[in-house]
């Protein structure tokens, strides 16, 4: 292959994938995959492979969209039964896995009755032996502590299973939804076996900007001969036009989307919760990976879902990142991996935990962590946290989908803290129920009703309001709502102007405007000059 000079396509999509399925953070955890793989991805695939015009049909249904729906045709029922058949035997540990986690915890439920738990370490299944610390909480409840670092050296965390999905996009809202269709090798695919915490994909993100040798990073890639012809297609020759990176007194804040803002002074960058668009024409105006510093002084993390917490940008943007900022966890539930041991395994070099009021110092201001409450159907997640900033004497608070479900945490942050110049608040409140990205970690099945009153939500007009009337800031922007096209494979939202989120927060935005606070919904992009 050809030594001259290339960049990397601006509108290259480079998906993470498991097993051929879209790599999120519950596919990286080792037990988490194990559970998504047996109660999920086999069950998906069975259901199409047995009646793929259903799937075909449902999908007509825009509303469907995040529905456990393979979105193939019924050509493609061979490949999907391969894929199945071939998980089941090159996966059988890990189906020994998730049926052993849920044997463990039938035995505990059963067994264990408040007495020392000593003796029940006997009959934990054998290959979870060593893994797992047996516990109670102080209501005699039982329940079990994956040792995860240990985890992630056994047999159960495979890096063969890892790959990459190299393609080209000029239509993201066409891609399929990233939890109910694995990546089938395709025209115009490239499929990349490489671990995600290899340097080689820094190397291939760096040739956004910088230019490099074709043939050097087809080699260290190990691009196929048949292959090369594809591979060549993802790079041009054509330098990109030149990043102009703030350099003002000010603070500029970019909205890039969803609940992505890019925060900037002169000497500091801050990205929270990055999901970045592939750069190409568009209807919809917005920022792309080509409107980021060389250099990220931090990444904010709010919380471990898939709309906030995006490998696909994550890894994409690793050579660039200084520290990652996480909310603090121990780790060891089956519902709330560490969230830290997955960035690590990922290659992230420095990841900061931050608990609930520690703050972290930081040129011209401070980062500091809030609670967050609710967007988590009542699970005891403890991957999540709000940030307050204090920078160049603009303070703000990115709250992401905290549901005001308790006023007086509000009150007290207040009390602590004083008044805001600024709130982004998201207020997508009519959020799934739980089993809708829990139900695979479920080892036995909840009642329907029961299932339908645990949601995602975040904020409603009236939740929203209260919040706003204890923070007092001066602006109000609403977002994280989903809205941008180029976000429909991640969080299959489809929303009119009659869907709860749009009547609550236009309700919102009317309030503020009454009460003399400027207030926005945004979408698409927006820049800010903080003086």
């Amino acid at each position: 292959m050809t030594n001259k000079q290339v960049y990397l396509k601006q509108n290259v999509v480079l998906e993470p994938l498991f097993n051929q399925w879209y790599a999120w953070s519950y596919l990286i955890s080792p037990v988490t995959a194990a559970m998504y793989i047996a109660s999920s991805h086999l069950k998906i695939m069975q259901s199409f492979v047995s009646a793929p015009q259903v799937h075909i049909t449902t999908l007509k249904n825009p509303k469907m969209l995040g529905g456990p729906f393979i979105n193939y045709g019924a050509d493609k029922v061979e490949e999907i039964k391969a894929l199945m058949e071939k998980t089941k035997k090159e996966q059988a540990h890990m189906l020994e896995l998730a049926a052993a986690i849920k044997s463990l915890n039938g035995m505990l439920l059963d067994e264990a009755t408040g007495y020392s738990i000593e003796a029940l370490y006997e009959n934990v299944p054998e290959i979870l032996k060593g893994y797992v610390e047996l516990v109670y909480d102080l209501n005699n409840h039982p329940s079990f502590r994956l040792i995860e670092g240990l985890l992630y050296k056994s047999p159960y965390y495979d890096e063969s299973l890892q790959s990459l999905a190299m393609f080209l996009t000029d239509q993201e809202e066409k891609r399929s939804f990233a939890f109910s269709t694995p990546r089938l090798k395709s025209d115009g695919k490239l499929h990349i076996n490489l671990p995600f915490r290899s340097g080689v994909i820094d190397d291939l993100c760096r040739m956004k900007r910088q230019a490099n040798s074709l043939g050097d990073i087809a080699e260290k890639l190990g691009i196929s001969h048949e292959d090369e012809q594809l591979f060549a297609s993802f790079f041009t020759e054509e330098q990109p036009e030149d990043y102009q990176g703030y350099v003002g007194d000010d603070l500029r804040i970019r909205y890039f989307g969803h609940a992505c803002l890019l925060i900037e002074s002169k000497d500091v960058s801050i990205l929270c919760d990055p999901i970045i668009s592939y750069k190409y024409d568009s209807e919809v105006s917005r920022y792309t990976y080509s409107d980021l510093p060389d250099k990220i002084d931090y990444v904010l993390i709010t919380h471990n879902h898939q709309d906030h917490c995006l490998f696909e940008t994550l890894l994409q943007l690793r050579h660039k990142v200084e520290n990652i900022v996480i909310p603090k966890n121990n780790g060891g539930s089956l519902a709330d991996p560490s969230l830290k041991l997955m960035l690590k395994q990922l290659g992230f070099k420095k990841v900061i935990e931050l608990d609930e009021i520690e703050n972290i110092d930081i040129p011209d201001g401070t980062i500091t962590g809030l609670p967050f409450l609710g967007e988590h159907a009542d699970l005891n997640i403890r991957t999540k946290i709000a940030y307050l900033l204090n920078i160049k004497g603009n303070s703000m608070v990115i709250a992401a989908d905290s549901n005001n479900i308790e006023n007086k945490i509000y009150q007290h942050i207040y009390n602590y803290f004083g008044g805001i110049d600024f709130l982004f608040l998201g207020m997508e409140c009519e959020g799934a129920p739980l089993s809708w990205l829990y139900g695979s970690l479920l080892t036995k099945q909840l009642p329907r009703k029961m299932d339908q009153s645990r949601r995602f939500d975040g904020s409603n007009c009236e939740k929203a309001m209260r919040i706003i009337e204890q923070l007092t800031p001066k602006q109000v922007y609403v977002y994280a709502m989903g809205l941008e096209p180029w976000l429909t494979y991640i969080t299959s939202i489809n929303y009119d102007e009659q869907s709860s989120p749009i009547v609550e927060s236009n309700k919102l935005m009317t309030e503020c405007s009454q009460n003399g606070i400027p207030t926005e919904r945004l979408f698409g992009q927006k820049e800010m000059i903080l003086k």
